[in-house]
């Protein structure tokens, strides 16, 4: 609405056509209509539900798992991750190609299960991920997760954005979010800070350091988080952002703070990527580091 009031003002005032304003306007406007259709088409098909579960994050040791990258359709993108090409993913531009595993992301599952399969599609894998510009789509079934790519990295003062669909839930009520602050998130001593929501409308703040964590912030309802039910329609969408600056880490949901906390001697520099709980789907629509100068 906003952008069609601003486009329709400018072209009164100015009967010659602004296309960097009318390009801007109509790629926003096709990406509020695609994002939810693309991901119904994805999920299509498939109808399982699984039983409803509480959410009590009791958490276990973790191994990691890495799927091997189906065949790319870029002949141009590398079929590996190395350091010369290591870069931070972009939402619209995927290393591989639309509908691939996108490469050189890493699942940590929170409980060590060989037979858990991680792949592209969503009705034979465990964990599917998958690129679907903008963004990637991304589902669970029964194992607890982390999401992080290595060159997703942020320190000193930094704020972390995404733009994240909830999918239907059905009668579940589990969390996802953001993590940052990560280090050894591929072994024994692993460590972060996590800022996840649910269908509910709260928000929980924890810190995790190897096979232990710690709530900072219990789940706490906030107006600003937009919850799942029988009236959301497709998803519920929310974007969530942990700004660090100075000695302050603040939370917040849809531009609205809802925490913030002292940064105190909390390990904020390191990694940043996703926590989701079991049973999950949801589009990533945006992922966005911005380091301040």
């Amino acid at each position: 609405m906003v952008e069609s009031a601003v486009y329709t003002w400018s072209y009164l005032n100015n009967p010659t056509p602004d296309l960097n304003l009318l390009k801007t306007y109509v790629r926003n406007t096709m990406r509020r209509i695609l994002v939810p259709l693309m991901a119904l088409l994805l999920i299509a098909g498939c109808s399982e539900k699984e039983k409803s579960s509480s959410e009590d994050y009791s958490d276990q040791s973790a191994n990691v798992t890495s799927a091997t990258p189906a065949p790319m359709d870029n002949p141009d993108a590398p079929d590996s991750i190395t350091d010369e090409n290591l870069t931070r993913p972009d939402a619209d531009d995927p290393v591989n190609g639309p509908g691939e595993f996108p490469l050189g992301w890493i699942v940590r599952l929170d409980r060590p299960n060989p037979d858990v399969i991680i792949g592209r599609d969503k009705t034979t894998a465990d964990v599917s991920f998958v690129n679907m510009t903008p963004g990637w789509h991304f589902a669970t079934k029964t194992p607890r997760i982390i999401l992080y790519h290595p060159a997703s990295t942020a320190s000193g003062s930094y704020t972390v954005t995404s733009k994240i669909h909830l999918f239907d839930p059905g009668t579940r009520t589990e969390a996802y979010g953001l993590i940052f602050g990560g280090s050894d998130l591929d072994g024994d001593a692993q460590q972060y800070l996590y800022f996840v929501i649910r269908r509910s409308g709260e928000y929980l703040v924890k810190q995790r350091q190897g096979d232990d964590t710690v709530v900072i912030k219990d789940w706490t309802a906030h107006k600003a988080i937009v919850g799942y039910d029988e009236n959301s329609g497709p998803t519920a969408t929310n974007t969530l952002a942990v700004s660090v600056t100075g000695n302050t880490i603040a939370f917040s949901v849809n531009n609205m703070e809802v925490y913030s906390m002292p940064r105190g001697d909390y390990q904020t520099d390191g990694l940043v990527g996703f926590r989701f709980n079991h049973g999950i789907e949801t589009h990533i629509e945006s992922f966005d580091v911005t380091i301040a100068s």
